[in-house]
């Protein structure tokens, strides 16, 4: 895995005199057919328009990305009809605004038609010190936290959150 280029932008929100820290986040989404099923072209072909405006929009830091390809829709580390999307903002507004307030929300409109409905939580959302880039296997540690264990400073969603303050996060993972 090769992490797209990283913004040279300035750190998120602080935590007391403490370091700088940015906000992560993975979705997983469970496809209903293979990518390469027509019934899919729609969702292929608004990736890199969308990937576009994530790396473009204010607050953006990094997203995963696949080597040698444009996204990580390749990669299958949660099963192999889930795709996982994890990216890092350099604050909880940021991401908000790109995933609600762009074009982003009408592919969203759209998920029933391309993934299964999820019974279990698909969407983490995490403090890390600003230049901590979270790898995969850290992220699904996180959803499977808020999965067993409901929303904590650990593990939280847009609906639950949590301040960098209350999540301490100067203990990222190894």
């Amino acid at each position: 895995m090769t992490p797209s280029q990283a913004s040279a932008r300035p750190a998120g929100p602080s935590v007391g005199d403490g370091p700088r820290v940015h906000l992560a986040e993975l979705n997983v989404a469970t496809l209903r057919h293979p990518l390469d099923d027509p019934r899919m072209q729609a969702f292929v072909d608004l990736l890199v328009p969308v990937n576009t405006a994530a790396d473009r929009a204010p607050g953006f830091v990094w997203r995963l990305i696949e080597d040698g390809q444009p996204d990580a829709t390749g990669m299958r580390p949660a099963g192999d009809d889930v795709i996982v999307n994890l990216s890092v903002w350099e604050t909880m507004e940021a991401l908000w605004d790109f995933a609600y307030r762009s074009s982003h929300l009408d592919a969203m409109r759209r998920r029933r038609e391309w993934f299964e409905r999820h019974v279990e939580a698909h969407l983490v959302l995490w403090w890390v010190p600003a230049g901590h880039l979270p790898t995969v296997a850290e992220a699904l540690e996180r959803l499977a936290d808020l999965r067993d264990n409901g929303p904590s400073p650990r593990a939280f969603t847009f609906a639950s959150p949590y301040t960098p303050a209350e999540a301490d996060p100067g203990h990222a993972p190894a």
